[in-house]
């Protein structure tokens, strides 16, 4: 039975979810229009300005020698290393693809906290997540050829790593201080490389990029780099990394749904199967114990 403390956290990881869903339709809206890099880099340095405006009015005690450690990580994974790895796989792929491949990243998730944060998920929940990662690259293979599989999947699993890493440390770092501020000093701390970045690959038809275009970049800055790792932080904290990672299996539907009416991509029988196997077998697994 879960406690009022662990479903606080599955809520609160679900509404990270929800938010991050719309990341990967966004990036390929925007990819027509923008250079990856630039989107990978300008919406850290966006994201970095919101964060210093966040640090100057809470005005929090500096980082420990320790907490900059993993900040510094922290920053490299999921400011640069998830949303660039993604960017380039949505050169190749479609997003609702995109979002059924990432259906890996609560087992990776997993094995990351076990690693890192010391957590002990059961034989029963690694069975679980095994049998969702098995189902992601079947999809993968079934829809992809072989060229897409070497640029637009290992690009993504690339991100997939980089993310459960990241995720992974985000949460440890919650017992010392609120997730707001994981996120926010993991920017600041790492903002000079982001917006000297930004500036070398500013579009030079920036004036004639279409709003909408823009929108989309200032989703995936304002939303997807910053605000949503408020709730999923705060969600890894209280429910734990390895059991709320799995959250993340209903990020699929979000992908294909936001994919289908922002990116006007089919919505085949096919993806709607593999989606739902997935997470079936994932929402099983959530059901097994996890030592913390």
């Amino acid at each position: 039975m879960l406690s009022r403390r662990e479903l606080t956290g599955f809520f609160l990881g679900f509404i990270g979810v929800v938010i991050f869903g719309t990341t990967l339709p966004a990036t390929r809206y925007a990819m027509p229009a923008l250079d990856p890099f630039f989107i990978s880099m300008g919406r850290a340095a966006l994201a970095s300005l919101l964060a210093a405006i966040y640090l100057l009015v809470v005005r929090p005690p500096f980082p420990t020698r320790e907490q900059r450690r993993d900040l510094y990580l922290i920053g490299f994974l999921l400011v640069l290393g998830f949303p660039l790895f993604m960017a380039i796989g949505m050169q190749t792929v479609p997003a609702n693809h995109g979002g059924v491949v990432l259906g890996i990243l609560p087992l990776a998730t997993a094995a990351a906290a076990a690693l890192i944060a010391n957590e002990r998920p059961s034989p029963a929940f690694w069975l679980a997540g095994i049998a969702g990662a098995a189902l992601v690259i079947l999809y993968a293979l079934r829809q992809s050829s072989l060229d897409e599989l070497a640029t637009g999947d290992l690009a993504l699993l690339g991100a997939v790593l980089a993310a459960a890493a990241g995720y992974t440390l985000s949460g440890r770092l919650t017992g010392t201080m609120s997730g707001p501020l994981v996120i926010s000093w993991a920017l600041v701390l790492t903002s000079p490389l982001w917006i000297v970045w930004t500036i070398a690959v500013w579009p030079e038809n920036a004036a004639s990029v279409p709003w909408d275009v823009w929108a989309a970049f200032l989703y995936v800055a304002i939303f997807s780099q910053y605000l949503g790792f408020f709730f999923w932080n705060a969600g890894l904290h209280r429910g734990g990394i390895a059991r709320v990672g799995q959250v993340q299996l209903l990020q699929i539907f979000v992908t294909i749904a936001v994919a289908a009416w922002l990116n006007q991509e089919t919505i085949d029988a096919e993806t709607l199967v593999f989606a739902v196997a997935v997470v079936g077998v994932v929402l099983a697994g959530m059901r097994a114990r996890v030592k913390r």
